[in-house]
């Protein structure tokens, strides 16, 4: 080969190499910039599902353009690979030439995200739908509301309809279960009701095996199953679907445009995660977490492909950062149980060790030989999958010292306050001073408050770092309720059960609290002082208090 050639060929390389360098740079150039939302992203309607884009742009526009947004627009996945469904299922109707259904469930999810769905279908969230039978909804159904249908006793002006009757659960319906989850039902013919349990649905393929209840579904003109409408729509991330699934998908997923982008801040988690009796995000928005995200949001990167903490942001972690995303010490794992990075559940009364049996659900027992038959993963397993979350940012012993504080905490409430809370309240039952009927006596709303709302707030502020709403919001208002209002409330119980002449169910009592509060930790009201190695830290405080007035 002459030297010339040789030239043109080098040439001829060369360009075709830097050609392919900036044919990759604008490909990088392009996406970044459809991450961003600069440039409209590549859409590809998929066959079967245009005369659906079609009508629907027209007729819901907004459902249209969410989708347009999302990765499954952007990878070919349409209306029908979501909505489509099989010959069998309850809630399948034919609508313009295809058998589809309205409720996407987690099943359905489940065939293309099969480890997301199986992930999702062991965590507490999915289990989130046990509410229906648990203290927190029989507030809403019975003493709020009530489990019945109610006559209206004067007329609603105004109202399209004239209302003569009323759902004595409507509180429940839209208040516990838009985030708890509702149990999705039909309508029947006979006026009633039909859900999963009247269907019994096929474990591995969720069809009705109860085809006498499928018969009694009511449908409209076209043939359409009617969903009973205080069931449906929900989207409560423990929803009890009518294929026997659990859980929605789009509680943190919102259709249609599944964002991961939102699902990875803490606003997502707010439609739930708030309020007097678990104020995770308010707790979170105190916290120096939650400062650092406002300030540096603009740098989490949040639309990233992967979102690795350590690896594609480092800012601040968000509830999704330490509960749910990868990292770079888990080899980018994520994980769709929240639970899986939690050491004390502070959910119920008293806290619980996150010692997990092969449900998932905390281990209880307490009897040494049983509680090792049962626990199937131990809660030092969970904290160090924490840990290597903390760490991206905190020295070890950094994070060890707030464990340390975090631990100390919470055992502290349990024996000073929980447990004896919880001794009092189970020997007035078991003497029968009170009744088995909850919240018919004041004393049962007084410990509500205590456990439920104030010791909640208080064990939550302590796992997150918020300091006001461990003390303040949280153990002041435990103390106060239990010295000024349980005590008190539970010693004028004994005194009427006196009254009536059932000493012996009184002395009983009695004795259970005078024991209770002849511990160190009570003791400050009997001795007028605090204890003496207090005495100290007290001093200071008392110096520096009128300073801070």
């Amino acid at each position: 080969m002459s030297l010339k050639a040789k030239r043109i060929l080098i040439a001829l390389l060369g360009a075709s190499f830097l050609a392919s360098l900036l044919y990759v740079q604008g490909m990088e150039v392009a996406r970044k910039k459809e991450e961003a939302g600069l440039i409209p992203k590549h859409i590809a309607s998929p066959e079967g599902s245009e005369r659906c884009v079609e009508c629907h742009e027209k007729e819901t526009p907004g459902i249209i353009e969410h989708w347009k947004g999302s990765t499954h627009a952007i990878k070919g996945i349409g209306c029908m690979e979501c909505h489509k469904a099989n010959e069998g299922d309850v809630d399948a109707f034919m609508h313009e030439n295809a058998l589809i259904a309205t409720l996407v469930t987690p099943r359905d999810c489940g065939e293309c995200h099969v480890k997301e769905f199986e992930q999702f279908h062991g965590s507490h969230h999915a289990r989130a739908g046990n509410i229906l039978h648990s203290l927190d909804n029989k507030l809403a159904e019975v003493v709020e509301g009530a489990q019945a249908i109610l006559d209206v006793h004067a007329s609603v002006p105004g109202h399209q309809k004239i209302m003569t009757k009323v759902d004595g659960r409507a509180f429940a319906y839209t208040g516990c279960q838009q985030c708890h989850g509702s149990k999705v039902a039909l309508q029947s013919v006979d006026g009633g009701t039909i859900s999963s349990t009247d269907l019994d649905p096929d474990p591995e393929t969720g069809q009705p095996r109860d085809l006498d209840a499928v018969a009694k579904i009511a449908t409209n003109d076209d043939g359409k199953p009617l969903f009973f409408q205080e069931t449906w729509p929900n989207t409560g991330i423990g929803r009890l679907n009518l294929d026997g699934s659990k859980g929605a998908c789009s509680a943190c997923h919102s259709r249609h445009d599944f964002s991961p982008r939102r699902a990875r801040q803490p606003e997502n988690c707010g439609k739930c995660h708030l309020g007097p009796d678990h104020p995770q995000k308010e707790i979170y928005e105190e916290s120096k977490h939650g400062i650092a995200y406002r300030d540096l949001k603009d740098k989490m990167n949040l639309d990233a492909k992967t979102w690795v903490l350590g690896k594609d942001y480092s800012a601040a972690p968000t509830c999704a950062t330490c509960h749910m995303s990868g990292n770079s010490k888990n080899d980018g794992l994520v994980s769709h149980d929240p639970g899986l990075r939690i050491s004390w559940t502070n959910r119920p009364p008293v806290s619980l060790v996150m010692d997990t049996d092969k449900h998932g659900k905390a281990v209880a027992e307490t009897d040494p030989e049983k509680r090792r038959e049962l626990v199937v993963e131990k809660a030092s397993v969970k904290r160090d999958r924490m840990k290597n979350v903390c760490s991206h940012c905190h020295a070890r012993d950094t994070i060890n010292g707030f464990y340390k504080q975090y631990d100390n905490f919470v055992v502290l409430y349990n024996e000073k306050f929980g447990k004896p809370g919880k001794a009092i309240m189970a020997k007035l039952k078991e003497q029968g001073l009170i009744t088995p009927t909850p919240f018919d006596e004041e004393i049962e709303w007084t410990w509500f408050y205590l456990w439920h709302h104030e010791g909640r707030r208080a064990r939550h502020g302590a796992s997150m770092m918020a300091p006001d709403y461990a003390h303040w919001h949280g153990t002041y208002e435990v103390a106060e309720r239990f010295y000024v209002e349980m005590i008190p409330q539970a010693r004028e119980i004994i005194k009427e059960a006196r009254e009536h002449g059932k000493t012996a169910e009184a002395d009983a009592v009695e004795k259970l609290i005078d024991e209770i509060l002849a511990r160190p930790e009570h003791k400050w009201q009997a001795a007028g002082e605090p204890p003496a190695e207090a005495s100290e830290t007290t001093e200071a405080t008392e110096t520096t208090e009128p300073e801070s007035e």
